[in-house]
């Protein structure tokens, strides 16, 4: 009895000693990359365990950039399920005769994260085919679903033309982005920019001069100055665009919400074959009257795949806000999300003293986790109802989404769900690694380091490592002495 209290006791000390010890290759490569093993927090568990196989600095505060919308996207499928959608409506706030609507086209938005071009072509035409062909009044604005946001979209990193720096919004459309395209004319004399969508409140002139040449940073080349009013928007180019650049695209957030949203539904119900020359404003959906059309989103677990696969902040912000509608009262407010989320993990008896939540996305400076919470989720995650739909939302190794250029070499290709992050000073992966033997593991590595612009490579060289040696690490340490793991064969990571 003496003998197995002993032995007890010294698999509890190897584990304290073993879980807390990076390995070596790992260690190394991230030395390598100019990253002490101190800026780094690494945790692998296999699914079905209830100890984890490494756990370096595990539960540390880390900003995990990305990562954290693995956290809004997992919340999400449980409490608003795998199949939620959500709508835009129409209203017609006035009486319709012989297709002339004497008053005012109502849109009330419910937050979709995911209206494309396409989608709201097909609303403009449901308006027309069910017989409306003239607005006399304006386009008013209902986005009352989503609590009024302050936002800034330079304060993040000071470029708020930037498309990922979309503030949320009930009556979001597009992402509420532009794409100018560049491309050499077909008489070889100039260069053509055309904008898609393509506002009549948003000018182009000048067009870039066509040069001959390498291509080389063409960004940088063709000159341009965009001015947003916020109503109405510039965009010139006064440099030179090398024809040897073929084709080329630019997108840009112009254009405040509402003028966006207006924009969008004159050009595209004119194109529907509509009548609209009205202004916008603010106001409410009438109450007790049904919609006249309504668009409907795909469903939730189809938005998290481009919400995790592509890193969509724009569209984890929206499900974010809306996690506050599953348990709190109307409009979404960050809190109430925030709130949400916190009882939602305490429903799991997840514990995460350390997060900190902001705006879902990890787009912040201000939110946190540790590794250690992040393979707890994703140990949960696997576990859940919502396994296979949380699962197909992360990228492929070498296959698609984030990670689609990535581990092209290695024989973790097609063997890694993940999702990365990505930002100044903060690099981290985290997914599951389904190893040779078909042992699925749970992974999270963050790095937190002036130098973490360079550590894809550590990082990548991690999941690989997952893949071919944690099996043996585990096997090889299990009855290593105590507070001396073994260092498993080096492998190439190719």
């Amino acid at each position: 009895m003496k003998r197995t209290r002993l032995c007890a006791l010294a698999l509890v000390a190897w584990s304290a000693s073993a879980l807390a010890l990076l390995p070596p290759p790992l260690a190394k490569a991230f030395r390598s990359a100019g990253v002490p093993p101190e800026a780094v927090a690494l945790v692998v568990q296999e699914t079905g365990t209830v100890q984890p196989l490494i756990a370096h600095a595990s539960s540390k505060p880390m900003s995990p950039a990305s990562l954290m919308k693995l956290v809004t996207t997992f919340a999400a499928l449980e409490l608003l399920g795998p199949d939620y959608r959500w709508t835009t409506e129409a209203y017609l706030d006035g009486k319709l005769e012989n297709g002339v609507l004497h008053g005012n086209l109502v849109l009330k938005g419910h937050g979709d994260p995911r209206i494309t071009v396409e989608q709201w072509q097909s609303f403009m035409s449901a308006l027309t085919l069910r017989g409306l062909t003239t607005i006399e009044g304006d386009l008013v604005l209902d986005r009352s679903f989503f609590s009024p946001i302050v936002h800034d979209p330079g304060l993040f990193d000071g470029e708020p033309l930037k498309p990922y720096n979309v503030g949320p919004d009930a009556l979001l459309v597009n992402f509420k982005s532009m794409r100018f395209a560049f491309a050499p004319n077909l008489a070889g004399n100039g260069t053509d920019v055309i904008a898609n969508p393509a506002f009549a409140n948003v000018t182009i002139s000048p067009l870039p001069a066509l040069a001959a040449g390498d291509c080389g940073d063409w960004r940088s080349t063709v000159g341009a100055t965009f001015v947003d009013r916020g109503d109405s928007a510039e965009a010139s180019f006064t440099g030179r665009y090398a024809a040897s650049c073929g084709e080329h695209e630019w997108w840009v957030s112009l254009l405040d919400h509402r003028a966006y949203v207006h924009a969008m539904f004159t050009t595209y119900f004119r194109e529907a074959g509509g009548h609209f020359s009205g202004g916008w404003k603010d106001g409410r959906a009438p109450k007790g009257k049904a919609p006249f059309a309504t668009l409907e989103s795909p469903p939730l677990y189809v938005v998290v795949r481009d919400v995790n696969k592509l890193s969509n902040n724009v569209m984890a912000r929206q499900v974010f806000l809306t996690l506050a509608t599953a348990k709190s009262t109307l409009p979404a407010t960050t809190a109430g999300a925030t709130a949400t989320v916190h009882r939602w993990l305490a429903s799991h008896k997840l514990k995460m003293p350390e997060l900190v939540l902001d705006n879902g996305s990890g787009l912040s400076r201000h939110e946190r986790i540790s590794a250690g919470s992040l393979v707890r989720l994703l140990l949960e995650a696997d576990a859940s109802r919502v396994r296979e739909e949380f699962a197909s939302s992360l990228a492929v190794a070498a296959m698609d989404g984030t990670v689609e250029r990535r581990f092209q070499n290695f024989n973790v290709a097609g063997q890694a769900l993940l999702k990365t992050g990505t930002l100044d000073g903060a690099r981290g992966i985290a997914g599951y690694v389904i190893d040779a033997d078909g042992r699925r593991w749970a992974v999270a590595a963050i790095v937190n380091h002036p130098n973490a612009a360079i550590v894809q490579g550590a990082l990548d060289f991690f999941v690989q490592w997952v893949y071919r040696n944690a099996a043996t690490w585990e096997a090889q340490n299990r009855l290593a002495p105590i507070g001396h793991a073994t260092t498993p064969a080096p492998a190439s990571g190719r």
